[in-house]
């Protein structure tokens, strides 16, 4: 019989009359990559810090490795790790000496604790730069000292956020091989990424959290299928002259579900059929944009599946513009929710 890793139910979180976590509810089972997705401000990161026992829930409740949040707040502590976006670690410090100074917080005693940090290096191939101070190392090696920081008390649950966020390729796909060497090693993985690429190549099932609210839980694949179908087309347009009339006549036509501005150029128009190619073509010309390319990809990705159920563009942690999402009034796709 599978275990739920963790159970929540009715979890809410209210900062006066603002309203954080919105009744929400889900399990996520043992052994899993649980993508916990949403926009800035949608409510994850405090799910999270509740989950962790860094805030305390307005109302309802959770397990978290079979505990109670509340009455066993010690004992869930015991059972996970945290590798949150900022890095938690001590630069005048070797990476022994900062695995070695967090491991007698967990009150690891003192050969299991050496042990434990040659075995953990090596997981991520740092045993060459034990002695080192973190100072001298790249942002992409410190993250990976950071990632096993929060391994050493051999946590059932590991909740990361944003691992990967200002890493270069290499180190990005270095921290994902990471990711699934602790999975594979039975440890339940909670991600929280805005790299919509990174959740569906990582995560077992993916929830998108928007209002506080679960919008949509479900595999990747499945989450791509809910949007995807015999009538639907994705155009990708690049137009010169882009501007907010002519988004609007797009928008306007029958046949268009959704407009999504990418940047100062580039539309992604999801529309009912190839036939709608043409009239959205005429109308682009009609307003006096010039079309420099088209393609039409009916493969949903999940952006996609994200652009459709939250009706926001993803922002990313550097506050790149934010870019509009236009969709017609009742045309938004169903979410599968539990």
């Amino acid at each position: 019989m599978i275990k739920n890793a963790i159970e929540i139910k009715n979890l809410t979180k209210k900062f006066g009359d603002f309203i954080a976590v919105d009744d929400l509810s889900l399990t996520v089972e043992e052994g899993e990559i649980f993508g916990f997705l949403g926009p800035n401000g949608a409510g994850k990161s405090t799910t999270i810090r509740m989950l962790c026992t860094l805030a305390q829930p307005t109302s309802g409740s959770a397990k978290v490795a079979g505990y109670d949040l509340i009455k066993d707040s010690s004992k869930v502590r015991e059972n996970i790790g945290l590798v949150a976006e900022k890095m938690i670690m001590y630069d005048r410090l070797t990476a022994a000496e900062n695995l070695r100074f967090f491991g007698k917080l967990y009150s690891i005693p003192k050969q299991k604790l050496e042990d434990r940090i040659d075995e953990l290096l090596n997981l991520v191939n740092m045993q060459e730069w034990k002695n080192t101070q973190i100072s001298k190392f790249s942002t992409g090696m410190k993250q990976r000292i950071n990632v096993i920081r929060a391994l050493l008390p051999e946590p059932k649950i590991i909740f990361m956020d944003e691992p990967t966020l200002g890493l270069d390729p290499q180190t990005t796909f270095s921290i994902r091989d990471i990711i699934r060497e602790i999975n594979n090693n039975g440890v339940t993985v909670i991600l929280t990424t805005h790299a919509m690429v990174e959740a569906e190549v990582l995560s077992d099932k993916v929830a998108i959290i928007d209002h506080g609210k679960i919008a949509a839980l479900d595999t990747p694949q499945k989450l791509k299928d809910m949007i995807s179908g015999s009538e639907t087309n994705v155009f990708g347009t690049k137009i010169s002259n882009l501007n907010s009339k002519l988004i609007e006549r797009i928008n306007s036509l029958d046949i268009v579900t959704a407009v999504v501005q990418q940047d100062d150029y580039n539309l992604k128009i999801s529309a009912k059929g190839i036939e709608a190619l043409n009239p959205i073509i005429d109308t682009i010309r009609e307003e006096g944009g010039s079309i420099a390319s088209i393609t039409n990809n009916n493969e949903s990705t999940l952006e996609d599946v994200f652009l459709a159920v939250t009706g926001k563009e993803m922002r990313d942690q550097a506050n790149e513009k934010a870019v509009p999402v236009h969709h017609r009034h009742g045309s938004e796709p169903k979410a599968r929710v539990r």
